[in-house]
C-alpha cells in the first residue's frame, strides 16, 4: 500500500512530467485542449496503471483478487491527484491569485476528489480479475491493457466535460451516477470477498479450530460489531484484541483460499503461523 501511494504520488507523477515535457519539445504540441482530453488521460493511465501491475508481479501473495485491484488502483490514484493537485493549487495562486485558487480548490478539491483513484481503480480491478483466477503475469499485463483503456476513456470524458461542454451540466448527470456505480460494484465485491471469507473460515470450523458462531462472528459485518461490542466489556476492554482476531481470521482465510488453488509455495507456513496466533489470541481475549 505504502508502494501504491509512493508510486502514483512520485514516479507516476515524475514519469508523466518527463513524457510531456518530451513530447512538447518533440512534436512542439501547444494545444491545451489536446494536452487534456488526449495527452494527459494516455500518459497519466499508463504510468499508474503501470505502479499496479508492478505490485501484482512484485507482490504476488499480497494479491488475491480484484478487491486488492481497486485499493491498489486506488491509491495510486490518489497518490497522484494529491501531488498533482499541489501543482494545479500552486500554479493558481501565482497566476491568479486567492479568487483562482478558491475556483480550482472547489474544482479538484470537492467535486473530484476521487476521481484520480476511480480511473485507476479500473486498471487495478481488471488486473485483479486475472490475480482471482490465478493467471499469469502475461494474462495480467493485457488484462491490465484492457484496465487502462477504460481508465483512458473516463479520463478524458472527465477532462473533456470540462474543457468542451458544461461541466456541472455533465459532473451531476453523468459523473455523479458514474461514481455511484462505481461505489456499488465496490459494495458488490466486497460481499462477495466477504463471502467466501466465510466459506474458508468453515473450513477450518469443521476440522475444530473454530466455532459456527465465531465464524459468523469474524466473517460477517453484523457479528463483528457484536463482537467488538461485547469485547467492549470485558475487562479492561478488549477491543484490540478483538480487532486483532477478526483480522488474523480474515487473513487466515486468504491464506487457505492460496493453499486450495496450489499458487502460494508458502500457504502452509503462513497458515500453521495464523493458527498459531489466533488461537493464542483468542486465549488472551477469553482470559480471566
Amino acid at each position: 500500500m505504502a508502494f501504491a501511494i509512493a508510486w502514483g504520488a512520485v514516479a507516476a507523477v515524475g514519469l508523466t512530467l518527463l513524457v510531456d515535457t518530451a513530447l512538447t519539445l518533440l512534436l512542439d504540441i501547444r494545444s491545451e485542449e489536446f494536452t487534456a482530453v488526449v495527452q494527459a488521460p494516455i500518459v497519466e493511465e499508463l504510468w499508474k496503471g503501470l505502479g499496479v501491475f508492478l505490485i501484482f508481479l512484485l507482490a504476488r501473495r499480497a494479491f488475491d483478487g480484484p478487491v486488492d485491484g481497486i485499493v491498489y488502483g486506488a491509491l495510486v490514484g490518489a497518490g497522484f491527484a494529491f501531488t498533482e493537485n499541489i501543482q494545479y493549487f500552486g500554479v493558481s495562486l501565482i497566476e491568479g491569485g486567492g479568487e483562482q485558487l478558491t475556483v480550482t480548490f472547489v474544482v479538484r478539491g470537492l467535486f473530484s476528489p476521487f476521481a484520480h483513484a476511480m480511473f485507476t481503480a479500473i486498471t487495478g480491478f481488471a488486473i485483479g480479475l486475472v490475480a482471482r483466477r490465478h493467471g499469469s503475469a502475461r494474462a495480467a499485463l493485457g488484462a491490465g491493457a484492457v484496465g487502462v483503456v477504460g481508465a483512458i476513456l473516463l479520463h478524458a470524458l472527465w477532462n473533456g466535460s470540462a474543457t468542451f461542454a458544461d461541466f456541472f451540466g455533465l459532473y451531476f448527470t453523468l459523473q455523479v451516477p458514474l461514481f455511484i456505480g462505481f461505489i456499488l460494484c465496490i459494495v458488490a465485491l466486497r460481499r462477495e470477498e466477504a463471502r467466501l471469507t466465510r466459506a474458508r473460515l468453515e473450513d477450518y470450523a469443521a476440522a475444530g479450530w473454530f466455532t459456527p458462531e465465531e465464524v459468523t462472528m469474524l466473517a460477517t459485518p453484523a457479528g463483528r460489531k457484536v463482537g467488538l461490542a461485547w469485547a467492549s466489556q470485558l475487562r479492561g476492554d478488549r477491543r484490540p484484541l478483538m480487532r486483532a482476531f477478526i483480522k488474523e481470521a480474515t487473513e487466515l482465510a486468504a491464506v487457505r483460499q492460496r493453499a486450495i488453488t496450489g499458487r502460494d509455495p508458502m500457504a502452509v507456513d503462513d497458515e500453521r503461523a495464523l493458527l498459531i496466533r489466533t488461537r493464542a489470541t483468542r486465549a488472551a481475549l477469553l482470559a480471566y
